[in-house]
């Protein structure tokens, strides 16, 4: 049984598509949702069983009852928790029953043993596994593990090329921009997290004959800290916060790199494989959960964080050579293929369950 949230369609499908493959293989799924949730259909269709109903509240005596019952009705090997609230309900009403209670992360931070929250979720002695979706994510945990020790697996959460198969690059007339121009783009929300001034600051070892232009997409971009930064380059022009966009995979696909310039806390960046599906290379730090994604100077470029020159040397490599780019963007695609498909996330979550559930 899994307990998540589905009502977005893009955001959710890498994790939604697991569960599809599993029923598809003849594993029995039911998932507690909400009813208007967009994966719905798709769930109904595979013959997955769903159940209308998501916790509001943590430590709710009604919804901790409520899937109390459904645990026993439903005689579940695993249940899966996926966010805060279901986490907490869920591992109350796991309580005097036997089923395997597994709860993922995709964050890598906020975990800490002494802080005593946790222990009502990732630390709390119930818990039979964490399912993480990096490497980076895992260690952390370990790190948090002082008292209590999960069990600690890592899959990815994969993508399937199929998915931007009819995504079109955005014409650049479209946007006003110039044909000739190298364009990277960033797409990412404001959070201190994702390092954004150290990425402006790389804008300052651009030569200026340099043509080459940063597209900025997402929300809150354009904050005084930003704007002071992108102000004192010596081509502000070049810099273009295009705020949230809908159509933002269709600006990635044009782009000829993808930059992501995050200080901590990523897990496997889901904006970097969606970029990596449509043939457009990265350049990333070097933190854990990131350094996963890219072989360095085969699928893109892994450069230190906080470190400006490094990132605006990697992309002047990137724009020197005409043909890197398409190079790149093509072994982007065939890591993806390989290294991060999601065929590879339903095997690994498949063997999980199976280990999981065969240990006793």
């Amino acid at each position: 049984m899994v307990i998540s949230n589905y009502r977005t369609t893009i955001t959710v499908r890498p994790e939604a598509e697991i569960f599809i493959g599993l029923q598809k293989k003849g594993h029995s799924v039911t998932i507690m949702t909400y009813g208007d949730s967009a994966y719905c259909e798709n769930f109904r269709e595979a013959g997955i069983r769903l159940i209308d109903f998501h916790p509001q509240k943590k430590f709710d005596k009604e919804e901790i009852a409520f899937i109390h019952k459904e645990i026993l009705e439903g005689a579940y090997d695993v249940m899966h928790l996926f966010n805060g609230v279901s986490m907490v309900n869920g591992i109350q009403a796991a309580k005097g029953t036997p089923v395997k209670v597994v709860l993922y992360r995709g964050f890598e931070g906020h975990i800490h043993w002494y802080d005593p929250s946790c222990y009502y979720k990732f630390l709390h002695p119930r818990v039979d596994a964490v399912l993480c979706n990096s490497e980076g994510v895992k260690e952390h945990i370990e790190r948090a593990s002082v008292f209590v020790k999960p069990k600690l697996v890592t899959v990815n959460k994969g993508h399937r090329l199929e998915w931007y198969e009819e995504v079109e690059s955005m014409p650049h007339a479209e946007l006003g921009l110039d044909p000739d121009a190298f364009y990277a783009v960033c797409a990412a929300n404001n959070r201190r997290m994702k390092g954004m001034p150290y990425l402006l600051k790389a804008f300052a070892h651009i030569p200026e004959e340099a043509n080459i232009h940063l597209l900025i997409l997402g929300k809150d971009m354009n904050n005084e800290e930003n704007l002071k930064i992108i102000n004192s380059l010596p081509r502000p022009d070049r810099i273009h916060i295009m705020g949230w966009r809908g159509d933002s995979l269709r600006i990635v696909k044009m782009a000829q790199t993808f930059l992501l310039s995050s200080l901590y806390g990523e897990s496997i960046t889901k904006s970097v494989l969606e970029g990596m599906s449509l043939g457009t290379a990265a350049i990333i730090t070097d933190i854990p959960g990131n350094r996963e994604m890219i072989e360095d100077g085969v699928s893109g470029y892994v450069v230190p964080k906080k470190n400006p020159k490094a990132m605006a040397k990697a992309l002047l490599k990137m724009y020197a050579d005409p043909e890197t780019p398409a190079k790149m963007g093509a072994a982007a695609k065939e890591r993806i293929r390989t290294r991060f498909s999601s065929e590879r996330s339903i095997e690994g979550y498949e063997a999980f369950y199976q280990n999981l559930v065969e240990e006793d």
